[in-house]
């Protein structure tokens, strides 16, 4: 387990129906996991809401036995679950510091938070990835027209943009822990 700022610590471990490594994070000073897969070594401390930012990031949730957040859109793949599950929508705090911004590209439910922690932090769903540069999840996995949805995904991250942040980080790649406001804004450029 990583610090990514003071604050946010970050792990990696291997979905099981992917096969590939997916990140997961704790905010330590709510108890706040983001999208959690637990770690070989185990459940990190503190753990006291989980927030899931698209539906299928359920992953480790049903383990922990906390609340779990999840945007509204996504609420119907909870039904007929034991989980203490609660919607969100786009502008509510889910807790002090932690903003729900308005995205939904990829799905309605694919969420982004912003985090107030250090110089500010965006949180990408699935909308936006990260092993080695900036980039769009691969293109089986965004629908029957990839171009147009990676198009729409740039247009929902202008907005974004607006907001104060430095850190960025991804449920799908590694996090950036400075610098991210400048690299977020040079991937956009590019792509107009």
């Amino acid at each position: 387990m990583d610090e990514v700022i003071p604050g946010i610590l970050h792990w990696t471990a291997k979905h099981p129906n992917i096969g590939a490594d997916v990140s997961s994070y704790l905010l330590t000073d709510s108890g706040t996991a983001l999208d959690p897969l637990l770690p070989e070594e185990g459940r990190p401390d503190g753990i006291e809401r989980a927030v899931l930012t698209v539906r299928h990031h359920a992953r480790s949730t049903p383990d922990l036995g906390v609340p779990v957040f999840v945007h509204r859109s996504g609420l119907h793949e909870f039904e007929g679950t034991d989980l203490d599950v609660r919607g969100y929508d786009a502008g509510d705090e889910l807790v002090p510091g932690v903003r729900v911004l308005p995205f939904g590209r990829i799905c309605p439910d694919d969420a982004v938070l912003h985090i107030a922690a250090g110089d500010g932090v965006l949180a990408f769903g699935d909308g936006l990835i990260n092993y080695g540069e900036l980039g769009h999840p691969p293109d089986r996995y965004i629908g029957d027209d990839p171009e147009a949805i990676k198009a729409d995904i740039v247009d929902g991250l202008v907005p974004l943009l607006d907001e104060d942040f430095d850190v960025l980080l991804f449920a799908h790649g590694e996090p950036v822990a400075s610098g991210g406001k400048a690299l977020l804004r040079d991937f956009v450029e590019s792509r107009r």
